[in-house]
């Protein structure tokens, strides 16, 4: 692969350093991150968002041994200019990744192509290589990790001392968060042997991890004391490359007949569970600054004893305190505190959770039809305007092969239905694209849309923004063999995108994520094109809210408006006529509600089925222009 060789980038922002972190705390994890892997095999630039910045004093107090440069925003490369950092671009490329927990994981994987010996470097990945893979507008936990809790500790030690008595809630939430049972791949398994381990009342020889590893063998000492856990002897014997013992492994008679209802829970040993993963390296920074200023502030910590448990574990990792050496991070020693589980239930009642399903309608009609019989009695229908163009189609046996979707791995009915479908999307953007317009193409996959407008407009401005790396790779191979020059690639959460341009367009944007792109469009005042997809995906968010109109609103609860969300999923081809035909009505509220909420930012907005109709289940299209 081009990239494994290519130098690559990596651009940090660097607002103040306070104590001994740089802020804002995303580029302090990104460090930390480095080096615990010891990487080095990024550039690293540091982007101050004041003009004054000492470039000895940050050399000297800052970054340790790793090498950097100072660049001002506007010095940026042009992709990297759309994008909230960190972000991390090949030199001379036009393949971004951006945003942390994208930064994060791509840091990890380099670190492991260079050097495979390091598998506990992979295995900050976790399970199924998983970890804050989801965005955070979906995952309650990736936005905790990700977004909201270092901001609540930027705010916390910005805030003056008599705003700051009380204990941030997103603190307070993580707190809660290690309270919980921990669940994990191998559940009931692991849950058997901590029984066994109980009615055993076994002792064992435990690692404890006391003095920092040595670089060559992260030698350990081995303490005969009571076993305090199962979870600590798996978590720590992951770390260490080794097996629990066999005496845990095997499970009496009497154990394996046990029901899973009556087998004990697991307890949290890091953050995500039994095991140490990118998680714990997010959260390390944050909570550190967080207990350094409480510390000083004299704040009692009862409250937070789970997190203090965390906190001295985290240390007692191999490599841990060696790169927290490296950052400037005087890691505390905390004692070990204690709290009755009364007292912590009743701190934890007053945290909100923010996401918690609406429950104030309590009169909820049910199924489709009252739902959609409600509407009508209100003068709502679900309406579909007339298709622009509905004979346009692209010549396709003309087109270069690698414009061509067929030439994926797709069947050949299912590569045809992609042709009618894009067939659709491009007629509506050539309709409204200007010569020297940039186009986005939003949740792009591999790059099916975007490359062939691309290829179709070469004067105007192409960029591909999509999650998933392989997909977002595949599209830049085919655009490399295509030759374009007028396209770029951007691996990122929806979020972390923050360029201008002039129309967004999305081939069935998975549910909420449809909502997302509409907003980033009514922002920068961009037309956008877009099929939605995956209905029944839809909830309430920190962000969104439904119904998304005020005319929804004042007909529809929450829940009734699931109601149609869920029923325009039911459109399959396999499915009765009359089903599909009441999903096909439930698809046209759900958009005709996003349509008006968008005509209330002053859009004229259009929603017509695709041509023809059997191209896809999920075959509305709307089309919004700024009026």
């Amino acid at each position: 692969m081009k990239d494994s060789v290519a130098e690559e980038h990596l651009y940090l922002d660097f607002s103040h350093q306070y104590r001994d972190s740089i802020f804002p705390l995303h580029t302090s994890i990104s460090l930390f991150l480095l080096s615990y892997c010891d990487c080095k095999l990024f550039k690293i630039f540091l982007v101050p968002t004041g003009e004054d910045v000492d470039d000895q004093f940050v050399t000297k107090n800052l970054l340790g041994d790793l090498e950097f440069h100072l660049i001002s925003r506007c010095q940026l490369p042009v992709v990297v200019q759309s994008c909230c950092l960190p972000a991390v671009v090949v030199k001379d490329g036009k393949f971004c990744r951006a945003g942390l927990s994208v930064v994060l994981r791509h840091i990890i994987q380099k670190t492991y192509e260079a050097d495979p010996s390091k598998k506990d470097v992979l295995e900050l990945l976790g399970f199924k290589k998983t970890c804050l893979k989801a965005c955070a507008e979906v995952s309650q936990w990736t936005r905790l990790c990700e977004i909201s809790i270092p901001l609540a500790v930027e705010g916390f030690l910005t805030a003056s001392p008599e705003h700051c008595q009380a204990i941030p809630p997103d603190i307070l939430q993580l707190e809660r968060k290690l309270g919980e049972p921990v669940r994990v791949h191998n559940d009931d398994k692991i849950r058997r042997q901590k029984l066994q381990q109980q009615k055993a009342g076994a002792k064992a020889a435990v690692p404890v991890l006391g003095k920092e590893a040595t670089e060559e063998g992260r030698a350990v000492e081995m303490h005969e004391h009571p076993l305090p856990s199962l979870e600590l002897s798996i978590a720590f014997s992951k770390l260490l490359v080794q097996e629990v013992s066999d005496a845990v492994n095997r499970e009496a008679p009497r154990i394996r007949r046990t029901k899973t209802s009556d087998l004990p829970l697991l307890d949290h040993v890091f953050a995500e569970g039994l095991y140490f993963t990118m998680a714990d390296i997010v959260l390390l920074p944050c909570i550190h600054q967080f207990l350094v200023s409480s510390k000083k502030q004299g704040k009692n910590l009862v409250n937070l004893p789970l997190i203090s448990s965390w906190y001295r574990r985290v240390q007692e990792v191999p490599g841990i305190k060696k790169a927290a050496g490296k950052c400037n991070m005087k890691l505390l020693q905390l004692p070990e505190l204690m709290s009755g589980p009364e007292e912590q239930l009743q701190d934890f009642s007053s945290v909100p959770d923010e996401l918690e399903e609406e429950n104030e309608h309590s009169h909820f009609i049910g199924g489709p039809r009252p739902t959609m019989t409600k509407l009508m009695e209100n003068g709502i229908e679900a309406k579909f305007s007339p298709h622009p163009c509905p004979s346009w189609t692209l010549d396709w046996t003309n087109l270069p092969s690698a414009v061509n979707p067929g030439e994926g791995k797709m069947s050949r009915d299912r590569a045809l239905r992609k042709q009618q479908q894009l067939n659709n999307l491009v007629a509506a953007v050539t309709k409204i694209a200007k010569p020297g317009d940039v186009i986005v193409d939003f949740c792009s996959g591999g790059g099916h849309v975007g490359i062939v407008l691309a290829h179709m407009m070469p004067s105007c401005q192409v960029v591909l923004i999509e999650n998933k790396e392989l997909s977002l790779i595949r599209a830049k191979d085919r655009s490399d063999e295509l030759g374009l020059n007028n396209i770029w690639f951007i691996q990122a959460n929806l979020d972390y995108f923050n360029g201008t341009f002039n129309i967004g367009v999305a081939l069935h944007a998975c549910g909420v994520a449809t909502d997302m792109v509409i907003e980033h469009c009514i922002k920068t005042r961009a037309a956008f094109v877009i099929s939605p997809c995956c209905y029944g995906f839809i909830q309430n968010t920190v962000k969104f809210k439904y119904p998304r109109s005020h005319q929804f609103k004042e007909i529809l609860s929450y829940k009734e408006h699931m109601i149609l969300c869920r029923f325009a999923d039911q459109t399959a081809v396999q499915l009765p006529p009359e089903r599909r035909l009441i999903g096909k009505q439930c698809m046209g509220l759900v958009d005709l509600d996003r349509a008006w909420a968008a005509e209330e930012h002053n859009y004229s907005v259009q929603v017509t089925s695709m041509e023809p109709e059997s191209c896809s289940p999920k075959n509305n299209m709307f089309v919004g222009i700024p009026t």
